[in-house]
C-alpha cells in the first residue's frame, strides 16, 4: 500500500460554489448479494473485474483525496463486504487516521458485517451505516428478493457487541414500509441506534414506477408527529441529514430529502465509482475519469489536475424529479454503481 500523504493546506478541495470539500464515498465493488427493488433490477448485469480498481489504486486513490483536504472516507458499494480481501484496504486506510484522515466508516447491508465487525473495528472504523427497511422477514424478501433479514440482525448485533456505533439507513417507501416506520424507528432507538429515513431517488433502471415508491418524507414526519414530539437538533454528521430528537423514545432521527427539501447549498461531498470514475454530484452526469489519471505515467499530477477539474465542473444543485409517471430514470447508472 502506499505510504501515508502530506497534507497540503494550499491546496484543498473547493468547488466553484465556494463549498470545501471534505468527504470521500468510495465505490469498492458494484456488486451486491442482496436484489432491493428500489436499487436494481434481479437480473442485474456487474461490472467486468478487470474494470474495477484494484484494492492498491483504491489506497492509492485515497491518499490522494487526503493530501488535498478530505478528512472523512466512507467505503460504500453495491456491498462492499462482498469484495475479497476487503479488510486489507480498510487496515491501510485505517494508517491513515490522524495523518490527515479524521473518520473511516462504511455502508453495508449487514449481510456479511457479523464476520468483518471486530477486524472493522481494530481497524479504526468508529460507525458504521447499515441499509434496512423493515423487520419483517416477509416484507424484507419481497424488498430484497433474498430471505437474509437474520444475517442482517445478526450483522447488526456483532457491530454493536464489537463496540460499532451503528445508524440505520431505511428508504421510505409508499405503500411498501410507510405503516412500519415508526416500528422500525422505535426497535433502532431501544437498541441505541439512530435511524435516517431516505427518500427514494430515481438512479438507473429497476423495473418498477418510481412515482409509485416516492414517499415525501413531509407526510412521513406528520405522521410521526401525530404521536411523538420531534424536536429539532443541530447535530450534523457531516451528510444532507436534517436530524430530530424525538422525546419518547429518547432517539435520533434524521430526514435525508433529495425532492421535498434540496440539501445542496451545503454539499461537501464526492464520490468515486469501483472504476475509478468521479462524480461530484450524485444526481448529475459529470464525471472526472480518474482511473486514467492513476494508470498513466505521472498518476500523482494528473490525479491533481482530475481533481482541479471536478472543482471547475461540480454542480450548484441535482435535478432530481419525481412528478412524472413513466419517466425514464434521471440517471441511467444504478445507486450501487454511484455508490451511494
Amino acid at each position: 500500500m502506499t505510504e501515508l500523504p502530506t497534507r497540503h493546506p494550499d491546496i484543498i478541495l473547493v468547488d466553484a460554489f465556494k463549498r470545501r470539500i471534505s468527504y470521500l464515498r468510495l465505490s469498492v465493488t458494484d456488486r451486491c448479494d442482496l436484489r432491493c427493488t428500489y436499487c436494481m433490477p434481479e437480473r442485474m448485469t456487474f461490472l467486468p473485474k478487470r474494470e474495477v480498481l484494484s484494492l492498491e489504486e483504491l489506497d492509492q486513490l485515497a491518499s490522494g483525496f487526503i493530501e488535498r483536504g478530505v478528512t472523512k472516507i466512507r467505503i460504500t458499494g453495491g456491498e462492499p463486504l462482498v469484495r475479497r480481501d476487503i479488510m486489507d484496504l480498510f487496515r491501510a486506510l485505517g494508517r491513515r487516521l490522524g495523518h490527515g484522515l479524521q473518520e473511516l466508516t462504511l455502508t453495508t447491508n449487514a449481510t456479511q458485517l457479523a464476520e468483518h465487525a471486530d477486524g472493522l473495528a481494530k481497524a479504526g472504523v468508529k460507525r458504521v451505516n447499515v441499509s434496512l427497511d423493515t423487520l419483517d422477514r416477509a416484507r424484507f424478501l419481497q424488498l430484497s428478493r433474498r430471505d437474509a433479514l437474520s444475517k442482517v440482525l445478526d450483522g447488526i448485533a456483532a457491530a454493536r457487541e464489537a463496540g460499532l456505533k451503528v445508524k440505520l439507513n431505511a428508504v421510505a417507501l409508499k405503500g411498501v414500509n410507510e405503516d412500519e416506520l415508526p416500528d422500525l424507528i422505535a426497535w433502532a432507538h431501544g437498541q441505541g441506534h439512530e435511524v435516517t429515513l431516505i427518500e427514494v431517488m430515481p438512479l438507473g433502471d429497476v423495473e418498477e414506477e418510481r412515482l409509485d415508491q416516492y414517499l415525501p418524507l413531509d407526510a412521513v414526519r406528520a405522521q410521526l408527529e401525530r404521536d411523538w414530539t420531534l424536536t429539532p437538533s443541530d447535530h450534523s454528521s457531516g451528510g444532507p441529514a436534517r436530524y430530530f430528537d424525538i422525546a419518547e423514545t429518547g432517539g435520533r432521527l434524521g430526514l435525508i430529502t433529495p425532492h421535498t427539501h434540496n440539501f445542496c447549498d451545503g454539499c461537501n461531498r464526492l464520490r468515486v465509482t469501483a472504476t475509478g470514475q468521479l462524480y461530484p454530484c450524485l444526481g448529475g452526469s459529470e464525471q472526472v475519469d480518474l482511473r486514467a489519471a492513476l494508470r498513466s505515467e505521472a498518476p500523482q499530477e494528473q490525479l491533481g489536475r482530475a481533481l482541479d477539474r471536478a472543482m471547475i465542473i461540480k454542480p450548484e444543485k441535482h435535478n432530481f424529479r419525481m412528478d412524472e409517471r413513466g419517466a425514464d430514470p434521471a440517471l441511467a447508472r444504478h445507486m450501487s454503481m454511484t455508490g451511494g
